[in-house]
């Protein structure tokens, strides 16, 4: 049995998708698979768990980044968890380039997501954070959380571990920050950090999201962990990794940063220390050959169209013979 374990092609495929592809294509060529979509906390988390734990989705009206009305869901897990991704309701992709604003996007959205989902009586929310427009370090989200009088116990899944006062200077151009607009919201940050119950700054994981993660953590005293690693071991990669002939990953472009903590690094670990090989399919490829040593991948293959994730698939397969 083959493992197929991807994270999505953010704002190509899900990762439902990717993993339906590639173990697609290792059938054609003969090899058992097993579909294992994942996520790293980032855009496309939420799918990857209800995908493999099961679940229902809830949709309702919520702010977008600019405070526009936009249908948003969020999940409700067997075990009465529920999962809100803030992509969902303050992500980038809501937002068109030429209406990026850093300075007046809110997380909003995403604070009244977490207040439905306490609203069904879930026991715990899972936030999952990143690919956001917003860099008000949580502060519209914790203001719809004070407003409803809400305190619920959460756990910030993150995808980076950017500290909170970082956030205006790693994620802000993105975002449509200039240089100046930068240093204003660097400012602004401090401000929210001088006055929260716990400081957020100079702790690993508060500035993702633009210090969404931070905010809800110092205001609401929320639980950071690193998102690739506990979808992992929520779903059971480890023992399923174990079982395969091979492992086969992915996501949509693996960078520098896939050495800490992206999905892809965290398969590849893993997958290294327990001695299975790991392959990898990917949108684009911008790592060097030492940092592919590093993460000893067996190989890496771009392949950006559902076809070509299907011949890749076959390939391996091939391979393996």
């Amino acid at each position: 049995m083959v493992l197929v374990a991807p994270d999505s092609f953010k704002g190509t495929f899900s990762a439902r998708e990717v993993a339906r592809a590639i173990a697609g294509g290792l059938r054609d060529g003969g090899l058992e698979a097993e579909e294992l979509p994942i996520g790293d906390g980032g855009e496309g988390t939420m799918d990857a768990l209800v995908a493999t734990l099961g679940g229902e989705l809830h949709e309702l009206g919520v702010s977008d980044p600019l405070g526009r009305p936009i249908e948003a869901s969020f999940a409700i897990l067997p075990d009465g968890r529920a999962v809100v991704e803030m992509a969902q309701a303050s992500g980038l992709a809501l937002v068109k380039e030429d209406e990026r604003d850093a300075w007046a996007a809110s997380t909003r959205g995403t604070g009244e997501l977490i207040v439905a989902a306490v609203e069904t009586g879930a026991s715990e929310v899972l936030v999952t954070v990143g690919g956001s427009a917003t860099t008000d370090g949580g502060a519209g989200a914790v203001e719809v959380l004070k407003e409803a009088g809400v305190k619920p116990r959460l756990e910030v899944l993150c995808d980076v571990r950017t500290v909170f006062e970082d956030a205006p200077r790693v994620f802000g151009p993105q975002k449509g920050a200039d240089p100046r607009m930068v240093k204003r919201l660097e400012r602004r940050l401090d401000k929210l950090a001088a006055k929260a119950p716990r400081d957020p700054r100079g702790v690993r994981m508060t500035g993702a999201a633009g210090g969404l993660s931070g905010g809800l953590y110092a205001y609401m005293g929320a639980k950071l962990a690193l998102g690739a690693a506990y979808v992992l071991d929520t779903v059971g990669f480890d023992e399923r990794m174990r079982e395969a002939r091979f492992v086969v990953t992915g996501e949509g472009r693996i960078d520098g940063q896939t050495l800490t903590g992206k999905a892809v690094g965290e398969v590849a670990t893993r997958c290294r220390q327990s001695g299975v090989a790991c392959h990898a399919v990917v949108g684009s490829n911008a790592l060097e050959d030492f940092e592919i040593r590093l993460l000893d991948l067996a190989s890496v293959t771009e392949s950006g169209t559902k076809a070509k994730l299907r011949k890749t698939g076959m390939d391996l397969a091939e391979l393996a013979r």
